[in-house]
This record gives C-alpha cells, structure tokens and sequence, in this order.
C-alpha cells in the first residue's frame, strides 16, 4: 500500500512516539528561542523544522522536499509530491498568520486575492494542559472559507497600519479543526523542567580536534 500522510495519524506507533517526545522537542525549542524570559519569533522556524525532521523520521529523507518553488507561497514542506503549510501556536488559537510580511500593501494584495492552496500540518502546543497536531485539507480550508467569507475567515489589514501578516480568525480556525475530515493526535502538553544551557552545543563545537 502507498503511503501518505495520512499514515502519521493512523499508525499507533509513530502517534505514540509524537505522544511522547513532540512536548520535550518543542520546550527544548523554547529554551533555545528564549532571551530575558521571552521567546523570540525564531521560535517559529524552529518548530517548523522540528516537524519537518519528524516526517523525514517517518517517511524517509527521499519522500520529503523543503526547497519549495517560490511560487508555492503557503507551502513549507513536500510530503510525497504533495504541498503542506506548516502552522503553529501556543496557549492561545489567536494570532495564527495566513502570511508574514511588514509591508501594508503587499498584505492587502495578498488577502484580496487570497484562497486556500494546500493542506495544513497544525500544532497547537497548550501547555499543560491537551492541544494537538492536526491535519486539516485544503477542501476543509476551502469549505469555511467560502462558507464564512473572506473578511470572516482573516483579519483584513487597515490602511496606514503596520499589519505585520494576515491573521486567521479564530472562528475560522477552530471551525477547521473541528471539522470531521480534519484528521487530530491530541497530546497533552506536560511542560517538562529541562536544565537547558543554549550556547552548549556551541562550545561543544569549539572544543572538537
């Protein structure tokens, strides 16, 4: 039989494993993006790479594509030649970003114009308490969005402001996620206590013949 994603949230082993390592992997991930008590935005772009390393561990380093046409503005990663965004958020289901950018115009060009494009790998980390990982298709997207309308699935950005992105509502998201095609491993998020020291690895490093 081929294999698909899918696979990911079918196979009790590989959700045990996602069960019991994603929590440590991703406060470690914390740890590392957190300067004077604050996570950093880097923290971002290191989840999504610990994601991708996880569909390499499941489905080989063949199956998988990161170097992503630039057309392809909503994918972050290529599972078995097809397209993922990749999406997550902490503690709360407010502020997921459709698109990052500073520039106002470019973020108005981009919610006119903007649909669906690809299925949606997302993590909602909820500390000590259940989030999940879930795996929302493109036709659930489609379907809410169509069914809410284009102001009601975004927050369009104001005119003269700094938008950084546009943002998802959480009407919008919590409607993906709960959708019956929307595929979910619940996880609870048990902050483990790590002594984490994040220029170790580094001095590690230097200290190599």
């Amino acid at each position: 039989m081929k294999q698909t994603i899918n696979n990911l949230f079918t196979d009790e082993q590989v959700i045990e494993k996602i069960r019991l390592k994603l929590p440590r992997i991703f406060r470690i991930a914390e740890l590392e993006a957190t300067r004077d008590k604050k996570i950093g935005m880097e923290v971002g772009s290191l989840r999504e790479r610990i994601l991708v390393s996880l569909l390499i561990d499941t489905f080989g380093k063949e199956n998988i594509e990161i170097e992503i046409p630039i057309t392809y503005s909503e994918t972050d990663v290529i599972v078995f030649d097809i397209p993922y965004s990749i999406k997550t958020l902490s503690n709360s289901l407010s502020g997921l970003k459709l698109i990052w950018t500073v520039d106002a115009k470019k973020s108005l060009e981009f919610a006119k114009k903007y649909k669906p494009s690809c299925d949606m790998i997302f993590v909602f980390i909820n500390w000590d308490k259940i989030g999940g990982v879930y795996l929302i298709p493109k036709e659930v997207q489609t379907k809410i969005f169509n069914e809410l309308g284009r102001s009601n699935y975004m927050k369009l950005p104001k005119e003269g402001t700094n938008p950084r992105g546009i943002e998802m509502r959480v009407k919008a998201l919590r409607k993906i996620m709960t959708d019956n095609k929307t595929q979910c491993i619940t996880i609870d998020w048990k902050k483990e206590q790590i002594d984490f020291d994040n220029l170790e690895r580094w001095i590690e490093l230097w200290k190599e013949e």
